[in-house]
């Protein structure tokens, strides 16, 4: 299916995965609507992604903000959700209920809230594609929160598929990529971090956002696939 004139929403699209993945798409003829939090975020989105492209403001935590959103958008033919905080490890001993709460928030619950306010506005042969991870598969110590996380994402995607049908419903799972989601850690102990997974995998490295765009892609055209967790991460399940 071509992408030709579809028209799609990237939540949390301005950066990461997110900002790859609206770049990918627009590329390829779509007609993609950035939203975030941040308006600086948006416009430096802005002026890296293909003409045409708009941005909005949103608070993707608040109901209330994200159902003024789509009603302003109008019809459209896919949602994506790649919103996500920095992220932050912690373990049982040391846990932080507020932080793993707001963790909960945002990927979980504004998925939840986003397919809510979207779906009326969802044309006939439309998709929606979340974001999910391996951790759930191949959690470590201090993970307890995100593996749960995806988790409760993986179990959504299936629920949706089978409630919202024939609206397609899928996610795409990324194993550790360099993006800014990691940027709250120091950059040392991140490229240490991204050195001790690299020597782990297979592919022998981590992977690159543009890589895991191409995943959110291929579910936009894949028009028989419902249900489904298309995983990219370099070998992370089976190192």
């Amino acid at each position: 299916m071509t992408l030709t004139d579809q028209r799609v929403v990237v939540l949390g699209g301005t950066s990461g995965i997110g900002l790859a993945t609206a770049t990918l798409a627009a590329r390829e003829g779509a007609q993609v609507v950035v939203a975030s939090s941040n308006q600086r975020s948006v416009d430096r989105a802005l002026s890296t992604l293909p003409a045409g492209t708009t941005g909005h403001v949103a608070d993707l935590t608040d109901t209330g903000d994200v159902s003024r959103l789509f009603e302003d958008l109008g019809p459209f033919d896919h949602l994506i959700y790649t919103a996500g905080e920095p992220l932050a490890l912690m373990s049982v001993d040391a846990l932080d209920l507020a932080a793993a709460r707001a963790a909960f928030e945002l990927r979980y619950f504004g998925s939840l809230s986003a397919v809510n306010a979207a779906v009326p506005h969802l044309r006939a042969g439309g998709s929606i594609t979340l974001t999910t991870g391996t951790a759930n598969h191949r959690p470590g110590a201090g993970w307890s929160v995100a593996a749960s996380i995806t988790g409760a994402i993986d179990a959504l995607v299936r629920a949706l598929a089978v409630e919202l049908a024939p609206l397609r419903v899928n996610a795409v799972s990324a194993g550790v990529i360099r993006s800014p989601l990691w940027d709250s850690l120091p950059e040392e102990t991140r490229e240490q971090m991204y050195a001790q997974l690299s020597a782990s995998l297979p592919l022998g490295r981590v992977g690159e956002p543009e890589e895991v765009a191409q995943a959110f892609v291929y579910l936009l055209r894949s028009t028989y696939a419902t249900g489904t967790v298309v995983t990219v991460d370099g070998g992370t399940l089976i190192a």
